[in-house]
């Protein structure tokens, strides 16, 4: 099985922020794979834009050295990296002053799809969008892709769409959300919608729960200034584990279009439950001989910022009435591993007797290390011993699967930029969507802060505070191990 790779039209991709970390280790190796790949035309025009002083050589000899650290396989096509260096160039640009932007204008200003990236702190959107805008370069041409953190509370989300929308229209705003550029998430919404195997059984009459882990085995490191701002239920719940959550629990869309699979994400916020005090924990990691603590990797000594959270959600319609959601995140556990399980309920009637053992039927979409799909079924045991039951697992891994080289998969940021180029927004986070995640969690971070809720404390390396194994068992349910 040959994947066929469709090449896009000739664009301008403007890249504010082109000299920071995420444009050097995951936008600028992806756009050369993609161009590898034979999904960008050599007439493709990449520029880098930021403060810094160089100029197109400068920026060539800038990217040649990102793709050497992180452009994989692909950095031995020097032929190809010398075609795709010779597309790039850039300008200096103040994102709150005046220097750069008539150069920008004039090397952008062709009947083309125009896409501006920015990478770059939120606190300069509004200040380039308004500067796109006054140079002229906002027109129905243009598209704006802005990363995460969008806002940090529901007036923040609110005043950053107000001030975007007063230069863009929402049909040209991106919000990235890399997680759902993933591979297997995609496949989350073709497992549900394109098999009648499981579709007629998503629901509260046959899951008992469902759980969702994204673990880290990293600390805050050099993100620590960041991270103590916000938080695991910033930085993770609100807006990647949202979006597992939306597209696990949501109904199916009429059809397979951006505003039908946003609008009914959205309803899935909106139908979300407030969370109780006791369905909620969070924790801390202390050093452990061997790795620093928390608190001695960021500012504040006396931190009471959470690097882990458990949650245990309703969903008030249909579907999901009386089915309960756990998500837990956090940083320094055992191992690094991000899944969603989905739980199905036991059998009404076993009859294979009491010795047989309990049994059900899990299915678990693994997003990371390894991308695949994996569904748990009850078999017999081989062999002459009786009836004795045993848990086997049907497995796609996609390396195993689909062999090394079909399982070679864009990574999630090459797949969203050229989805912005094409100018297909179902894996980008609406406004309304945006402003509903936040209205759900500001309440929740309001609470604790209230109560003067301290995080718990749990050891690196660990699966977190016990508090939240003690989330599950009170229900008689166990959380599933963390493993890659």
């Amino acid at each position: 099985m040959v994947s066929r790779v469709i090449p896009v039209e000739p664009f301008d991709l403007v890249i504010f922020g082109g000299t920071g970390d995420l444009a050097r280790r995951k936008i600028l190796p992806g756009l050369f794979r993609r161009f590898v790949a034979g999904q960008i035309e050599p007439e493709a025009r990449i520029i880098g834009a930021a403060r810094s002083e160089l100029d197109d050589a400068g920026y060539r000899a800038f990217v040649g050295e990102a793709i050497a650290d992180f452009g994989g396989n692909e950095t031995r096509q020097k032929k190809k990296l010398k075609s795709f260096l010779d597309m790039l160039g850039y300008v200096t640009v103040d994102a709150k002053g005046d220097t750069g932007w008539e150069e920008l204008a004039e090397r952008v200003t062709d009947d083309r799809i125009r896409a501006f990236y920015f990478s770059v702190g939120p606190g300069l959107f509004g200040d380039l969008a308004k500067r796109l805008h006054k140079h002229g370069m906002a027109d129905a041409q243009s598209r704006i892709v802005v990363e995460k953190p969008f806002g940090r509370d529901l007036e923040s989300a609110r005043d950053l769409n107000r001030g975007l929308a007063q230069h863009f229209d929402e049909s040209q705003i991106y919000r990235i959300d890399h997680y759902l550029g993933k591979e297997t998430v995609q496949n989350l919404m073709a497992v549900r919608f394109g098999n009648m195997l499981f579709e007629p059984l998503w629901n509260s009459q046959y899951v008992d729960h469902i759980q969702i882990t994204v673990a880290e085995t990293v600390g805050v490191g050099d993100r620590g200034g960041y991270y103590d701002k916000s938080g695991a239920m910033r930085d993770m719940v609100q807006n990647h584990m949202m979006q597992l959550l939306c597209l696990i629990a949501m109904e199916p869309p009429a059809k397979f279009d951006p505003d039908a699979v946003r609008d009914e994400k959205l309803k899935v916020i909106r139908a979300l439950d407030p969370v109780e005090k006791d369905d909620l924990v969070r924790g801390q990691y202390e050093g452990d001989g061997t790795q620093p603590g928390y608190r001695n990797q960021v500012e504040n000594r006396d931190s009471t910022t959470e690097s882990f959270v458990a949650l245990k959600l309703h969903i008030s319609n249909w579907r999901w009435a009386g089915t309960p959601f756990y998500l837990r995140t956090g940083k320094r556990l055992r191992e690094r591993a991000s899944e969603i399980a989905v739980v199905f309920k036991d059998t009404p009637h076993s009859i294979f007797g009491p010795e047989a053992g309990n049994h059900r039927n899990i299915l678990t979409i693994k997003l990371q290390p390894n991308e695949g799909i994996e569904l748990g079924v009850t078999i017999k045991e081989p062999g002459p011993g009786g009836m004795r039951l045993v848990d086997v697992p049907l497995d796609m891994t996609f390396a195993e699967a689909l062999g090394p080289e079909e399982a070679d998969f864009p990574d999630a940021y090459e797949r969203l930029i050229m989805d912005v180029i094409r100018g297909n927004q179902t894996l980008f986070m609406r406004g309304d969507e945006v402003e509903a995640a936040w209205a759900w969690t500001d309440p929740i971070i309001a609470g604790w802060q209230d109560r003067g809720d301290v995080p718990l404390a749990y050891t690196s390396g660990s699966s977190g505070p016990d508090d939240a194994l003690m989330l599950m068992h009170r229900d008689g349910r166990r959380w599933r191990e963390i493993k890659a």
